[in-house]
């Protein structure tokens, strides 16, 4: 039986019964009419297969969410041009799925059937994980319903609506049953400070304010990653307030300098680009969080919005009331995020100053917990399990709704090989967040050296559409469809892996790590010279880094430079973490050395010198 991941567009007439108990000989030539002019038709055209048929209904299977959404869009607009056609109900979700003479099963499909349920006669709902795969692909509009407990899904699913607009219509006339509450997106504050080292703490003053905004019910705060798509991009506001299907903009700028700090905020009606409201703050440091919660309070006021007790409380609650506590983590956070040797080994030096500063400061200790994971499952760095888990606990007893805190309880038991409580531990930080990307991203990791390839595809999926300048994810993605044998989406993660890989590079010259990546996608696109120019940059700038040595042999490998590969996996290996002996095993880079006998001696020696050690 094979399994895969898929694309699964359910849909199901309404109100089915009462119509065949009016006219059932009618109601079967409108359906069959339908089926054939509308539903098969536009299935084909976006490359879908229907793989079920029900009394009322359709189940099918698409390559990719694009395909899916799009098709299920334009069948739900042409069914409403119909004279006196039938409703349909329809939903969409990403999941894994098995596949048995033709028919399609599982999770995947069980979750589309639901979301169908729920949506509104005429409509779509999609799952969270198809919202964050559409994100600026499609000209669509999403409404965010929440978190819903579908009938016999056991985990929580937090469902979208799609926005179907008439496209003739005049914008009062527009979708009736539209979310109501005002809409905002906080775009990335720019760094005035003349220092691009510095960009890490404008874009966490605005990761924050958009948290604090995001916090009030009576509002629709465009997410993160969808804000962030528009960091260094000459915009127009009413340009950006259609894609992203918001009211009102969110702009500022933050100069830091010394002990001084200056931000200057404003909120534009998107509709003419009139300013609805502005401000600069010139405050000492130690008001950052003042100020943020002054721009917070201003735009709330602006908008009419009134504030809950609870959502007054978690605006006026800091993460920690110590600035250079604040200052130290928002810089181990970037630094961290870049993922090699040194860059772990520093930004655990932030996380830890944070906590001495601010021993209360949970999202201190988390970031501690995930780079001495990463040292230890990465690079063999002698750290006590036992010790990362302690510190995830931590943080846990300080914030235990801090999706940070499970997230590195996750990776700490992924680096114990713990991997059912590790898989748990995800989930609940994902609950939490379900936009989390570095969660995505961790999740990702531990599934593929655990052998679960459709489970690592949807995690590095959910964060390849999270974080537009996540270059790392697609990356991997890409050797993960390989290993699916989905070769069409593998060039399509190198595409965008290259590319940002290559942005990546231009802002941090000295950082190995987008090379070394950056050259596996160019080989998956055909680019054996720029992969050549790229590995040797990554192993120039870093000699003795073993990952960057491990990188190396998998590209190697792939363009046919099978001796040279197994002379640099038989260098690294043997003294790099348990993490990166299960992810060579894994790994789809080595398909073309996998069956040599050096490959194989090289983890019959790594396995005897474990059980000496033991």
């Amino acid at each position: 039986m094979e399994r895969r991941l898929a694309a699964i567009l359910a849909a199901d007439v309404v109100a089915f019964s009462r119509l065949m108990g009016a006219d059932e000989v009618g109601t079967l030539e409108r359906l069959r009419e339908v089926r054939a002019e509308c539903i098969e038709k536009r299935v084909a055209q976006h490359h879908g297969r229907i793989f079920k048929l029900t009394g009322d209904g359709i189940l099918a299977e698409f390559p990719s969410v694009v395909d899916a959404v799009a098709c299920a869009a334009e069948m739900q607009r042409e069914l409403r041009a119909r004279a006196g056609a039938i409703q349909f109900r329809m939903g969409v979700n990403l999941g894994d799925v098995m596949v048995d003479d033709g028919d399609i099963y599982g999770d995947g499909v069980n979750v589309a059937a639901r979301l169908e349920s729920v949506a509104a006669p005429g409509g779509i709902a999609v799952s969270d994980v198809v919202h964050a795969q559409i994100g600026h692909r499609l000209p669509l509009r999403f409404e965010d319903r929440g978190e819903q407990q579908l009938k016999n899904i056991e985990r929580a699913i937090r469902v979208y609506d799609v926005i179907l607009e008439d496209e003739d219509a005049a914008p009062d006339e527009m979708n009736p049953t539209q979310d109501e509450r005002p809409s905002l997106a906080v775009l990335p504050f720019t760094n005035m400070s003349g220092d691009p080292e510095q960009e890490y703490f404008s874009d966490g003053i605005t990761e924050d304010i958009i948290t604090d905004l995001a916090n009030v019910s009576a509002m629709r705060v465009i997410a993160r990653h969808s804000a962030f798509s528009y960091k260094g991009r000459s915009i127009k506001v009413q340009q950006v307030g259609q894609e992203l299907g918001v009211r009102h903009l969110v702009e500022g700028s933050v100069r830091k300098a010394g002990s001084r700090v200056r931000v200057t905020a404003q909120l534009v009606d998107c509709r003419d680009g009139s300013q609805v409201w502005a401000e600069r703050f010139d405050r000492d440091l130690t008001d950052i969080f003042a100020i943020q919660d002054e721009i917070t309070r201003a735009i709330v006021e602006r908008l009419k919005v009134k504030l809950l007790p609870e959502e007054k409380r978690s605006i006026a609650q800091p993460p920690t009331q110590n600035i250079e506590a604040y200052n130290f983590y928002l810089h181990g956070r970037e630094l961290s995020r870049r993922r090699s040797k040194r860059c772990l080994q520093l930004a655990r030096e932030m996380f830890v100053k944070a906590a001495a500063l601010d021993p209360n400061y949970a999202r201190a200790y988390a970031g501690i917990a995930i780079c001495d994971s990463f040292l230890s499952m990465t690079y063999h760095v002698n750290v006590s399990i036992d010790g990362i888990l302690e510190l995830a606990g931590n943080a846990l007893a300080l914030d235990d709704k801090l999706a940070e805190a499970h997230a590195a309880r996750a990776v700490a038991f992924s680096a114990a090989a713990r991997y059912d409580e590790a898989q748990a531990a995800f989930e609940e930080a994902l609950r939490l967040d379900p936009n989390g990307a570095e969660t995505c991203y961790f999740y990702a990791r531990s599934s593929v050296v655990q052998g679960k390839h459709q489970l690592a595809a949807e995690m590095f999926e959910r964060a390849t559409a999270a974080d537009p300048d996540d270059y790392q994810s697609p990356c991997l993605l890409k050797m993960v469809y390989i290993a699916l044998h989905r070769t069409d989406d593998a060039k399509r993660a190198a595409s965008i892996g290259l590319e940002r890989s290559e942005r990546e590079l231009a802002r941090h010259p000295d950082d190995s790590r987008p090379a070394q990546l950056g050259a596996g996608a160019a080989v998956a696109l055909g680019d054996k010279e720029r992969a050549r120019e790229l590995i040797a940059r990554a192993l120039t700038l870093e000699p003795d880094d073993l990952v960057a040595q491990f990188n190396a042999a998998c590209v190697y490998a792939l363009i046919g430079e099978s001796d040279h590969s197994l002379d640099l996996l038989e260098r690294c290996l043997p003294r790099l973490g348990s993490e990166k002996v299960e992810w060579a095993k894994q790994d789809s880079d080595f398909e073309s050395v996998r069956d040599h006998p050096r490959f194989q001696k090289l983890f019959d020696s790594i396995a005897a010198a474990g059980a000496t050690d033991v």
